[in-house]
């Protein structure tokens, strides 16, 4: 029995490590563009960008516990905001590298998915993705986050358990292609709502409160992360 198990486990390891053959380049478009369609109109913008709150949302709680605070909950709204909690010293470096997290987190995790799909490792990305987003769903604190985060992470856990390995390629090149794309656009949509006298309490305020640099400098950061990240993981996407 024992032995039985571990040739099991050992297979499933095997499965989800290895590598799978890379898509057609016309599905590597295909994908781009399905992506694009749901990233550029502001009526689809308005649904998709809830995925692009997970991201934003996880990435504070990531780098909370990374850095040794404490996580207490995260809660996802249906206008596409959230906001995550966590206790500690409320100065210093963790607090400044959690609130820095947010606006970076969308195209950094696209980043290293585009890595490992670049490295032909679809079921790993496909894996990591679904055991991220029930990590998640624990933290969760209120019912449309959870319904949300119920639903996200349903579809990668059918995506991952039932769909062939063309679907399951395509499924996660839309998935990254989104991040890398829906990463760029929501800083200049919190620096447009600024300029218009909005959002006194965004990300970039708090880090200004916290660093004593301006808010425009932490923008540029966010600037630069998100566009970087598209850009050289476009290329591993496309196999450039």
């Amino acid at each position: 029995m024992d032995s039985t198990a571990t040739a099991s486990l050992a297979s499933l390891w095997d499965e989800v490590s290895g590598t799978q053959p890379d898509p057609d380049l016309w599905v590597v478009l295909a994908t781009l563009a399905a992506a694009l369609a749901v990233v550029i109109p502001h009526g689809l913008w308005r649904i998709s960008r809830n995925a692009i709150t997970i991201a934003h949302e996880g990435g504070h709680g990531l780098v909370a516990l990374l850095t040794g605070r404490t996580l207490t909950g995260i809660r996802l709204h249906s206008d596409t905001s959230g906001l995550t909690v966590s206790r500690g010293k409320p100065h210093g470096i963790g607090m400044i590298l959690t609130a820095a997290a947010g606006y970076t987190a969308p195209p950094l995790l696209g980043l290293g998915g585009a890595a490992l799909l670049g490295a032909g490792r679809i079921t790993l990305l496909l894996w990591l993705a679904t055991a991220l987003l029930l990590i998640m769903l624990v933290m969760i604190r209120n019912a449309y986050g959870a319904l949300t985060m119920i639903v996200t992470g349903g579809l990668f856990v059918l995506v991952s358990w039932l769909a062939g390995p063309q679907v399951q390629a395509a499924f996660a090149y839309v998935v990254v292609w989104f991040l890398l794309l829906g990463g760029v656009r929501p800083a200049f949509e919190l620096q447009a709502k600024r300029a218009r006298g909005g959002a006194g309490d965004s990300d970039a305020d708090q880090l200004s409160r916290l660093t004593h640099v301006p808010a425009g400098l932490w923008f540029f950061l966010f600037h630069a992360v998100s566009l970087c990240s598209l850009i050289g993981g476009g290329r591993w996407l496309l196999g450039l």
